[in-house]
């Protein structure tokens, strides 16, 4: 690690208690997990088989040729791991590895017992905090059932046949897997939510984001122009760079890290951060009373708000064409309105 907080006076973090991942997850990706939340029994099943055989397979790999961290090897990294456990007031703590690989990456595996696995890439340049920030992310997915609820749906579409019942199945296999591409980027930004209210400081969540795209060098970076540099990518004035940019992320786990910097500061910026830590947040016993009505309005209204803002000419210009169709449905509906139509009221 490039440095730690060791001998830094602790910080002073709310605990989140009975939080439940909803607090924390996008819209876009809160609609589809609730709706596979009603599939009561399905998630049993298939973190059970999971378990059977491939999840003690990975286990034991990282067992044989990784590092778990406990006490004495890595306990900054063990240390922050628990931080967040408490703060987010996990019911589990996941076993976390170190694995040696000089790719900037952790990842959390596994569905009936996950597991964290982090490369030494990240330990060597993130500092405590950062750590912190990074594995509350992976203990975000963890919490919200991301791996279960990918592998139920991808499980629904194979035993549905769905393909078969698409004209042009190729065309209808892409826009499929574009969809769930679209869901598990949506899932990175849940996530990385997750990451921010177990460090509660947001700049930490900012510098490692900057050291995930430069590689480190904290020293040569500057977090206005790491902004401005996301507002200019999100701008896409030419109408050829909008469509470069969803070319670009249609096969992507994860969205630009200049993008997932300004979505999280859009969040700040929205109250919705500042609330969830000083204690309005849904809890997890209330987890099955919710409507996946509201959860897919919810959604709805994300991707009118994402358009309605968007600075992107192809976003813009779907924006406008939406209000275009409906200002012409409206004088349609108008237009050819048959006399005794209008409301009692």
């Amino acid at each position: 690690m490039t440095e730690s907080n060791e001998n830094r006076p602790a910080r002073s973090r709310a605990t989140l208690r009975n939080i439940s991942s909803r607090a924390w997850e996008h819209p876009a990706d809160r609609g589809a997990l609730v709706a596979l939340r009603k599939l009561k029994g399905f998630d049993t099943v298939v973190k059970l088989m999971s378990g059977l055989i491939n999840e003690r397979a990975v286990r034991l790999l990282y067992l044989g040729s990784a590092i778990r961290v406990d006490e004495r090897q890595f306990p900054v990294l063990a240390r922050a791991l628990n931080d967040a456990c408490t703060t987010l007031d996990a019911p589990f703590v996941p076993e976390l590895y170190v694995q040696a690989d000089p790719y900037f990456n952790a990842m959390c595996i596994g569905m009936e017992k996950p597991i964290i696995v982090v490369n030494s890439a990240m330990v060597d340049l993130m500092d405590e905090e950062e750590l912190r920030w990074a594995l509350a992310h992976e203990l975000g997915h963890a919490m919200s059932g991301h791996a279960v609820y990918r592998t139920i749906l991808l499980r629904i579409l194979s035993f549905s046949g769905i393909l078969t019942a698409i004209p042009l199945g190729g065309i209808g296999l892409r826009m499929i897997v574009a969809a769930l591409m679209e869901w598990v980027r949506k899932s990175e930004l849940s996530a990385d939510r997750a990451g921010l209210l177990a460090t509660q400081d947001p700049g930490v969540a900012y510098r490692a984001l900057m050291k995930m795209s430069s590689g480190g060098h904290l020293a040569d970076l500057d977090q206005t122009s790491f902004f401005e540099q996301g507002l200019e990518y999100d701008a896409a004035v030419d109408i050829r760079d909008s469509v470069l940019k969803l070319l670009l992320l249609e096969r992507r786990s994860h969205p630009m890290p200049v993008s997932r910097a300004s979505e999280l500061r859009r969040w700040v910026d929205s109250g919705a951060y500042t609330a969830v830590v000083s204690g309005t947040y849904p809890t997890r016993d209330e987890d099955a009373d919710a409507k996946l009505s509201e959860a897919a309005q919810e959604a709805a209204a994300s991707y009118a708000d994402a358009f309605r803002d968007t600075q992107d000419t192809l976003g813009r210009l779907m924006h406008d064409a939406a209000g275009w169709l409906g200002s012409a449905k409206g004088w349609w509906d108008e237009r050819w309105r048959r006399p005794g139509d209008e409301d009692a009221s």
